[in-house]
């Protein structure tokens, strides 16, 4: 099964909350009440968040944490990339590929094919999408084509 850690599902709820309410300056404890997660849940997913650039945090008696831009400007790569580093389906889907047999692997560029749709897709997706209702099911926007060619030999 293919999914993203906990950890980066969680940082999408938390980054969430500070979508909804644009400009707020949230605490730690304020933001695990409004998410429904546990304050050292929140406090360990701000880390990277604040590493990425995504959120900004404020020292002070009326401290927390904000997002650092627009929620329109946040996609979903980043957050992924910002919780698991960069996004690679398989071994051979990164750069500088650790694999033993990525020189003579049949499979490789189909792999990194792939692994460029899926972070495409997520490239195409945002904050501000996230906390939007979702469309309806008759609703063409979220089943928008991604043109694939599959590589032949």
């Amino acid at each position: 099964m293919l999914r993203v850690t906990k950890l980066t599902d969680y940082a999408t709820v938390v980054l969430t909350v500070l979508a909804a309410r644009p400009g707020e300056i949230l605490s730690a404890s304020d933001l695990a009440e409004h998410s429904g997660l546990e304050t050292p849940t929140v406090s360990k997913v701000l880390k990277p968040l604040a590493q990425a650039g995504l959120v900004e945090g404020l020292r002070g008696v009326h401290g927390g944490y904000r997002l650092s831009r627009d929620a329109a400007d946040i996609s979903l790569i980043q957050i992924v990339e910002a919780m698991e580093g960069p996004l690679a389906m398989t071994e051979c889907s990164q750069s500088e590929s650790q694999c033993g047999i990525a020189h003579q692997c049949g499979a490789r560029a189909n792999w990194r094919l792939i692994n460029d749709v899926v972070a495409d897709a997520l490239r195409g997706f945002t904050l501000a999408q996230m906390i939007a209702p979702p469309p309806s099911s008759s609703d063409d926007m979220r089943r928008r084509p991604i043109a694939v060619q599959v590589a032949t030999r």
